[in-house]
C-alpha cells in the first residue's frame, strides 16, 4: 500500500484522483484596511429583515395585489430601495466610526499598548 500523504483514497473510482480527509479548513482571519464590508453586508441583511420586511408588509396594505406575481413584484420594487438605503447607511456608519477611532490601530498594537508600563 502506498503512502498518499494524508489524502484519502479515491472513493468515486476516478483514475488518478485523491480526496482529502473530511476535515474542515481553518477559518480565515482578516484585518481589513478601511471599511469592513463583511460587517456592512451582515448588518444590512439583519436590519433589512427586521425593519424592512414589516415596512414592506405595511406598505402592501395600501395596494391591490391580486396575484402572487403582483405580490412578488411589489415586494421587490418596495424592498430594493429599503435595502439600498440600509446598505448605504450601514456603510456610512462604519466609515464614520472608523474615521472617528482613527482606524490605524490593529489588534496587535492594542495588545502592546495595553501592556505598556509607562502609561
Amino acid at each position: 500500500m502506498s503512502d498518499t500523504g494524508g489524502i484519502a483514497p479515491n472513493r468515486h473510482l476516478l483514475p488518478g484522483r485523491h480526496e482529502r480527509p473530511s476535515v474542515a479548513d481553518p477559518v480565515a482571519k482578516t484585518n481589513p484596511d478601511g471599511v469592513d464590508f463583511g460587517w456592512v453586508m451582515q448588518v444590512t441583511f439583519v436590519v433589512t429583515i427586521l425593519v424592512g420586511s414589516p415596512l414592506v408588509a405595511l406598505l402592501s396594505t395600501t395596494v391591490d395585489l391580486p396575484t402572487w406575481g403582483a405580490r412578488a413584484t411589489f415586494a421587490i420594487r418596495a424592498g430594493a430601495p429599503i435595502w439600498l438605503t440600509t446598505n448605504v447607511a450601514a456603510y456610512l456608519y462604519a466609515k464614520y466610526k472608523r474615521d472617528e477611532t482613527g482606524g490605524d490601530q490593529t489588534t496587535s498594537d492594542a495588545a502592546t499598548t495595553a501592556d505598556d508600563p509607562d502609561e
